[in-house]
């Protein structure tokens, strides 16, 4: 059984769908990562999953059940706005957090706090926005939790402590945490997530395992030798999903016989043709934006 299972959530407002038709299934112990430009509906979806917003129309089961108040002792949420209190130190935010959920570790919070080199003597209102990210964070792993959904939990955070906290997520899903987490920066979601979903104006394209979204796909990459060339129908191959144009260089996304299609880019005058793996960033690329307009003014000339 899927620890979260969302089944044709729609949400809307004022007539406008910010979600439309969505399902997912979050597996026990994964970390699922969710993408999609500003707008897509990322945040609306945590909301509806949370209670903090009521679907227009849908499901969202929790081990087979409804949302109920006793599920947040095993549930911890970080949005991407902090609803931290300003006039309250870092420690009594902790404390606070002590007396309010049975589970709450004192011990994890001290090397989290340590991790993050916090001062409980700090208000919040004197911390940076990623200083306010990381006593969130600090917050929400402290109750050691089964369920984790984190809206862009990096933002605001120097590259030392992204890479801390996308540590902490992947720890935790080897701990057997069920973890969600949405993010601009899809490097990061690469090296972390093991599944993801992607989101475009509240509709679901694209949805799997990582590994599996990128098996059979490469991009073959030409360079030639200036930015004026034409590739000669190349674009419009059914083997080729997405053209993309840097200057000399001429990125294409293949689904298969990427050494027929390198061999064409050589065929009109690629000095240097080679394949590479697709990453996650090609794969959201693809998605959201499956023709690029590179491609269409590469076949014009």
């Amino acid at each position: 059984m899927s620890t979260i299972s969302i089944r044709d959530l729609t949400k809307t407002y004022n007539a406008t769908p910010a979600v439309q038709d969505l399902s997912l299934d979050v597996e026990p112990g994964s970390v699922f990562g969710l993408l999609g430009p500003n707008g897509a509906g990322k945040t609306t979806t945590f909301k509806c999953m949370l209670g903090l917003a009521q679907p227009s129309n849908g499901t969202i089961l929790y081990e087979g059940e409804p949302l109920t108040p006793a599920r947040f002792e095993t549930l911890s949420y970080v949005p991407e706005k902090s609803v931290l209190y300003d006039w309250m130190t870092v420690g009594q935010h902790l404390e606070m957090q002590r007396r309010a959920f049975a589970r709450f570790d004192g011990k994890r919070a001290a090397e989290l706090m340590n991790l993050f080199s916090l001062d409980p003597k700090k208000r919040v209102r004197n911390l940076s926005k990623g200083m306010r990210t990381m006593v969130a964070l600090v917050m929400a792993f402290s109750t050691q939790p089964e369920i984790l959904v984190l809206d862009e939990p990096t933002s605001g955070l120097d590259p030392i402590n992204q890479r801390a906290v996308l540590n902490l997520l992947v720890d935790a899903a080897a701990r057997g945490v069920t973890v969600v987490f949405s993010s601009h920066q899809i490097g990061q979601v690469e090296r972390a997530a093991d599944t993801i979903a992607i989101l475009q104006r509240g509709r679901l394209l694209l949805s799997g395992a990582v590994d599996d979204l990128k098996a059979g796909w490469k991009i073959v990459e030409g360079i030639f030798p200036d930015d004026r060339f034409a590739i000669n129908g190349i674009a419009s191959d059914p083997r080729v999903h997405r053209v993309d144009r840097a200057g000399r260089i001429v990125r294409l996304s293949v689904e298969r016989e990427a050494g027929a299609v390198g061999a064409a880019l050589q065929a009109v005058g690629a000095e240097s043709v080679r394949e590479v793996d697709l990453n996650l960033e090609d794969i959201f690329l693809n998605a959201v934006d499956p023709k690029s307009e590179a491609g269409a003014y590469l076949e014009a000339r």
